[in-house]
């Protein structure tokens, strides 16, 4: 009896060729569709966006697709905003060392990000151009997203059942508190604008330069203390998928997250982004420029995503939601991870560049060349050349300045200005 169970054991086994296949198989129908839709009305001509449906983590290899998504919301001129659409996501990949596994690129990814904005402001500011501009990108690969951001666009999402969790962080000094205090902290000057008589007027700004925000890309004459360093977290979404809709300022000073998310329920996402915009231009008008990209994570074997479709609001209840605090969002961010909607593996609002690019891991070495590259610029270093960011550095936690990363001397004299241990070359008044 013993041997017939045994053949009929051994009878059922499933050749490891096939196993393989199999699993391939099924990783490939379990990945989600990405689909996605834009809108936007222009006042001022300075709003610019990126959707990137086709990158590839391996060059070549068509099944390490990602997909990106951008807005970048310009002021003071339009050139930081262009030349940041056009050289950002260049930056990033830059950072990423080759030759990394798909989860290993992902551990990498926000790194890289920070790397990618601060390269990305380094390299804009060397033109000698004044202007400036927000960046919110997002990165979508499978059912992970990962986004960064300065300024005050804003990305949210809107998941199965209609919870919706902000992913970003606004750096508007009239309402971020920390970026205050680190500001000031840095050697800026924040107040409003005073007028004749003393009066004081309109939101808090940095002075000099007058800019309502703490963090952006570009901005030369305004300081180091605004930095291009930025607010970055991760997640991964559950097989239910999800909305992502990112936006400028022209969207959420009309609207707020939830107020956004509901208005375009039930729609496919081209339409989805008209409607958000319809819906701000109708509550505000059209006061800046306005700009919307929806981008739908959907589950396979649904050629929609399954929502709710959107419900008239009274004004009382819009009332309520604009005056939601970031506490409120934040705790709604962790009530989603606890139910299984979305698992949070990463999150770092940091403005030390020391802080944001230590680690024990260096992965910035090149373990091709057996040079060292600059963390931030990627250009190959001798091993005495290279200057660690937890060299001499008041915020970094670590107490071996041997360690990696590593920067050029300029990448470094960058750093610490942006860290406020040395001039920016720009003098308050």
């Amino acid at each position: 009896m013993a041997s017939g169970e045994g053949r009929r054991h051994h009878h059922n086994l499933v050749p490891l060729a096939a196993l393989i296949s199999r699993e391939l198989k099924s990783e490939k129908m379990e990945k989600p569709t990405v689909r996605y839709g834009h809108a936007a009305q222009s006042r001022k001509g300075e709003d610019y966006f990126l959707i990137k449906t086709d990158g590839q983590r391996v060059t070549g290899n068509s099944s390490s697709k990602f997909s990106a998504f951008a807005i970048f919301d310009g002021h003071n001129g339009n050139a930081a905003a262009v030349y940041t659409r056009e050289n950002l996501l260049k930056h990033v990949l830059g950072a990423i060392p080759r030759g990394l596994g798909r989860e290993e690129w992902l551990q990498a990814l926000p790194r890289a990000l920070v790397a990618g904005f601060v390269k990305t402001d380094k390299d804009f500011q060397s033109r000698g151009e004044t202007s400036g501009t927000t960046a919110t990108f997002v990165i979508v690969d499978g059912w992970t997203v990962t986004v960064a951001s300065v300024g005050d666009s804003r990305c949210i999402l809107d998941t199965q059942g209609g919870a919706v969790s902000t992913l970003t962080v606004d750096h508007r000094l009239e309402e971020n508190v920390e970026e205050r205090e680190r500001v000031a902290a840095s050697g800026g000057e924040v107040g409003r604008l005073s007028i004749i008589g003393g009066a004081e007027i309109g939101p808090l700004r940095c002075w000099p330069g007058g800019l309502c925000l703490s963090r952006s890309i570009g901005d030369m004459d305004v300081g180091e203390f605004i930095v291009p360093i930025p607010y970055v977290k991760q997640v991964k979404l559950s097989n239910a998928g999800g909305r992502l809709i990112i936006a400028s300022d022209g969207i959420w000073d009309a609207l707020s997250s939830e107020m956004a998310a509901q208005s375009c329920r039930g729609l496919p996402a081209e339409l989805a982004a008209r409607q958000v915009v319809k819906e701000a231009l109708r509550s505000r008008g059209l006061k800046d420029d306005t700009t919307c990209i929806v981008v739908d994570i959907i589950p396979p074997d649904h050629s929609v995503q399954p929502s709710t479709p959107p419900k008239k609001q009274n004004k009382l209840r819009a009332l309520f939601f604009r005056k939601k605090s970031r506490d409120s969002a934040n705790k709604l961010s962790k009530k989603l991870s606890a139910v299984g909607i979305v698992e949070e593996l990463f999150e770092e609002g940091s403005a030390m560049l020391a802080e944001r690019l230590g680690s024990d891991e260096c992965t910035a070495q090149s373990t091709t060349s057996g040079l060292f590259m600059c963390a931030v610029c990627q250009v190959d270093l001798a091993p005495s050349e290279g200057i660690s960011v937890h060299a001499g550095s008041i915020f970094s936690t670590s107490s071996k300045p041997w360690q990696g990363p590593f920067l050029c001397s300029d990448c470094c004299n960058k750093k610490d200005a942006m860290e406020g241990k040395r001039p920016s070359g720009v003098k308050v008044a």
